[in-house]
């Protein structure tokens, strides 16, 4: 498994960058992969991981909890208001708040059950019509308000267009953060991690690169 050359790229990338390897969380995003191939990496050590779907990471997780300790799930999809419950119980960061509606569910259940996960602002960079997020220029404006609901704001997030360089997405989303005083950059999957790391990145998102190609079904 090639988890281990990842990490070895990661230390790399935070030791050009002149930031101590501590600062940049690995999230191997496990989504649509064989149980088999989650167990090699759990075996391995690591204990951070990415899902998309509420329902595929409900399937999965607790029973891997009962094996391993200390496992951190991200869920790094779109996230429907009606599977905000289900998130909030089983993730310990959602990285794709994008919409008021979603922010006031979340604050309510965080109230209900007196704990929320940590949550990043997804931005759609590219303000791409076919993806979510919220606009560049909203941003401010939505993180005032969801930090006016009492909501755990870790930081922001973005998925920059495939065919754009990703280098300025992760350049814009850093400035963001920094305006409104934000540490975490959710930013950098398998193909551009290191140059997120370059701009900031704090959590990268890597599925294809630890786990192989994904398998359908």
């Amino acid at each position: 498994m090639p988890l281990a050359d990842i990490q070895d790229r990661i230390a790399a990338a935070c030791a050009k960058a002149g930031r101590p390897l501590q600062d940049v969380t690995l999230i191997a995003v496990s989504k649509v992969q064989p149980n088999a191939r989650v167990a090699a990496v759990l075996d391995q050590g690591h204990r951070v991981f990415g899902e998309n779907k509420v329902q595929e990471a409900a399937g999965k997780w607790p029973m891997f909890r009962e094996s391993y300790d200390g496992i951190a799930l991200h869920l790094i999809g779109p996230l429907q208001t009606n599977k905000a419950k289900a998130a909030v119980e089983l993730a310990q960061a959602i990285h794709t708040l994008d919409r008021p509606k979603l922010a006031q569910v979340l604050a309510r259940l965080a109230q209900e059950s007196g704990a929320c996960p940590d949550l990043f602002v997804q931005v759609n960079t590219g303000e791409e019509p076919q993806k979510a997020g919220v606009l560049p220029a909203d941003v401010d404006a939505f993180v005032a308000e969801a930090r006016a609901l009492d909501l755990p704001i870790a930081g922001l997030m973005c998925i920059p267009p495939v065919d754009e360089e990703p280098s300025l997405h992760f350049a814009l989303l850093a400035k963001m953060a920094a305006r409104n005083g934000l540490t975490g950059l959710s930013m950098g999957m398998s193909g551009d991690f290191e140059s997120a790391i370059a701009l900031g990145a704090t959590h990268v998102r890597i599925g294809a690169a630890i786990f192989g190609e994904r398998v359908a079904g």
